[in-house]
């Protein structure tokens, strides 16, 4: 499936590419920093025991983003 969703759509194990950020300011250039530009593979590998944050593997790093943030980035799942 390629519909455009946010990243915090996304389950525990599912991966997906990254299609376009959305976010701005400094939270835009965090996310840039950690390697979520156009392209990008990114899988969920787990989430909080409170749902938020979630944990990504993002070139080779885990990463935790918060759901307000993880929603400004739009990508197509891969499944």
């Amino acid at each position: 499936m390629n519909r455009a969703v946010c990243l915090n759509d996304i389950e525990p194990g599912q991966s997906a590419v990254v299609k376009q950020l959305l976010s701005d300011g400094s939270i835009r250039r965090r996310l840039l920093d950690i390697g979520l530009v156009e392209g990008t593979l990114v899988e969920c590998i787990g989430r909080s025991p409170g749902g938020d944050p979630s944990a990504y593997l993002i070139r080779g790093a885990v990463i935790a983003i918060r759901s307000e943030d993880s929603t400004r980035v739009m990508i197509r799942e891969m499944r």
